[in-house]
């Protein structure tokens, strides 16, 4: 028989039963041809020796334990976990599954009376790796535990990713907080420069990257501004954007698109447009509140192919927070604005009808009256007072309807300010007046510009030491006045002003990165003017 099989197929002898036990441990085989009182024996053999090679080639570690908690057997994978992990399983298979003295009294009384069941649990070992374990006793003939098997899988890499993300979560929750009372003295450039701060620190902690642009969409120029950055050129910054998919770079194309893009190799990828100088790979995600999308997050690296989906998907996450800050940090400004409007508009509006009360029953007592000149004269006086009151009622509300504590006597000359030539643009005449009339009795040589148009022009004919302007004027804002300024002369010192935190454009954060001296916040007092001139004016370091 054997010499027909060998015709047809490869055939191997054993002459013994222990041959043919080591024959089947060594290597598989299609047939095996024995004797009828060996065959049972062979057969868990060949059975066992599958198992085992079953067991040592699959993903997952499996280890058999028994109840004094002594490894009986532990797969390749399993060996190749920490050590440690080991003995962790080992005792809590001993823990839940020895048998109990009868004089003993169990800690796991409730757990004891039960049926033995299979355990899942989680452990961690070293390296901060960690595992998923469920161990299954193998009862014997009185259903007691005789051995445990275990079976642990390696869920690291995704407990990792869940911690990350709720870092990310918390770090978001922390930026949004920056609308809250906690920060309610702030004023909004203090709160943006937290802002800023906060995601330079998030990205180095969670996403090891130091160098970032946020960038927003201006409605009017569909232009697309810098606001916070880090790390980022001056020749990247310099470049304009707009919200484009050809001609824009990445940050154009995400902002049209409202889709993330991982530029893994910066060159070559023909949409990169230089953000750090030393960019090999960016990462850019969309700055989304609700289905709208109001700028970019950009994150650059100086290696190649830096960034993952796992990255992806935090600067998103991140992205939607720093969208919700932003928008917060608007609101609160439009708010302001808003709120005072409204509430002199209800203050004339509670107070319209005594007025005119008042003024009706003066105009008949000066008829009633004629030939009372002095009466009359009163009576007139008590018209122009209440004209007075509505008008300064609504003056409040006009963000830059005056300059608190600028009316008052000024201080004498200083030193630091006398012969000092100064520009001031504001497109309210009080205060170009307003400033002219203190700034002269400190001894400054005081020019004033009704637009932005009128102070660039200026700027670019004479030269001055510093510049005081608002940032919201006619023909030309108080950013472009500040670039104006710097263009001309570097070490101009300028110092921008708003009424109510007005700054639609965001021109505080975008000079102040550029070497903006000062911001004063509308109505200010005289000695923060002359803080603000004293920074302006210092030599740079």
């Amino acid at each position: 028989m054997i010499k027909k099989l060998s015709d047809d197929a490869e055939v191997q002898v054993a002459e013994s039963f222990q041959q043919a036990l080591e024959a089947l441990r060594s290597e598989p085989f299609d047939l095996v041809v024995s004797e009828q009182s060996d065959f049972l024996a062979l057969e868990r053999a060949a059975g066992s020796q599958q198992a085992t090679l079953i067991l040592e080639s699959i993903g997952q570690g499996v280890c058999i334990v028994d109840t004094t908690g002594r490894l009986l057997y532990a797969n390749a994978k399993m060996r190749a976990f920490p050590p440690d992990l080991t003995v962790q399983i080992c005792q809590a298979c001993k823990r839940w599954f020895a048998p109990q003295s009868r004089d003993e009294p169990s800690t796991f009384s409730s757990a004891a009376a039960a049926p033995l069941s299979a355990r899942r649990f989680s452990l961690t070992a070293t390296g901060d790796q960690y595992f998923d374990v469920t161990a299954t006793p193998v009862l014997g003939q009185r259903q007691e535990a005789a051995q445990i098997v275990a079976v642990v899988w390696d869920v690291t890499a995704s407990c990792r990713l869940q911690q990350k993300l709720n870092a990310i979560d918390l770090a978001g929750r922390e930026l949004v907080s920056l609308g809250s009372d906690a920060t309610a003295r702030m004023n909004i450039e203090d709160r943006i420069s937290l802002l800023e701060e906060k995601i330079l620190r998030y990205m180095r902690e969670l996403m090891h990257f130091d160098n970032f642009a946020v960038m927003l969409i201006d409605k009017k120029s569909n232009k697309l501004e810098f606001v916070l950055q880090h790390g980022i050129s001056e020749r990247g910054r310099a470049r304009d954007f707009f919200v484009s998919l050809e001609g824009s770079g990445i940050s154009g194309y995400v902002a049209a698109t409202g889709r993330s893009y991982i530029c893994h190799d910066a060159a070559n990828d023909p949409r990169y447009i230089e953000g750090l100088e030393s960019a090999r790979s960016s990462l850019t995600v969309p700055l989304r509140l609700q289905d709208k999308i109001i700028g970019v997050f950009d994150i650059e690296s100086e290696q190649t192919a830096a960034f993952n989906e796992d990255d992806r998907q935090f600067a998103e996450i991140l992205g939607r927070y720093i969208a919700i800050a932003l928008n917060t940090l608007d609101l609160m400004v439009t708010e302001r604005h808003v709120a005072r409007n409204r509430l002199a508009e209800d203050v004339l509006s509670e107070i319209a009808g005594p007025l005119n009360d008042i003024l009706t029953e003066a105009n008949t007592l000066t008829e009633e009256y004629v030939g009372f000149d002095d009466l009359r004269r009163r009576l007139h006086a008590i018209g122009d007072g209440v004209a007075q009151i509505r008008k300064n009622i609504r003056e409040v509300a006009v963000p830059t309807g005056g300059v608190l504590g600028l009316r008052a006597d000024a201080p004498a000359r200083d030193p630091l300010l006398a012969g000092r030539r100064i520009l001031v643009a504001d497109d309210d005449p009080v205060i170009r007046e307003t400033l002219c009339g203190v700034l002269s009795s400190l001894g400054c040589d005081v020019e004033t510009a009704a637009d932005g148009a009128s102070a660039v022009t200026l700027i670019e004919s004479r030269v001055f030491d510093a510049v005081l302007a608002d940032i919201k004027m006619p023909h030309k804002n108080g950013f472009e006045v500040f670039n104006a300024a710097k263009r001309a002369r570097a070490s101009t010192g300028v110092v921008l002003m708003t009424g109510f935190g007005y700054d639609p454009n965001h021109s505080i954060v975008r000079a102040r990165q550029e070497g903006l001296a000062a911001v004063l916040f509308k109505p200010f007092k005289i000695e923060q003017l002359i803080e603000a001139l004293h920074v302006a004016l210092a030599p740079a370091p």
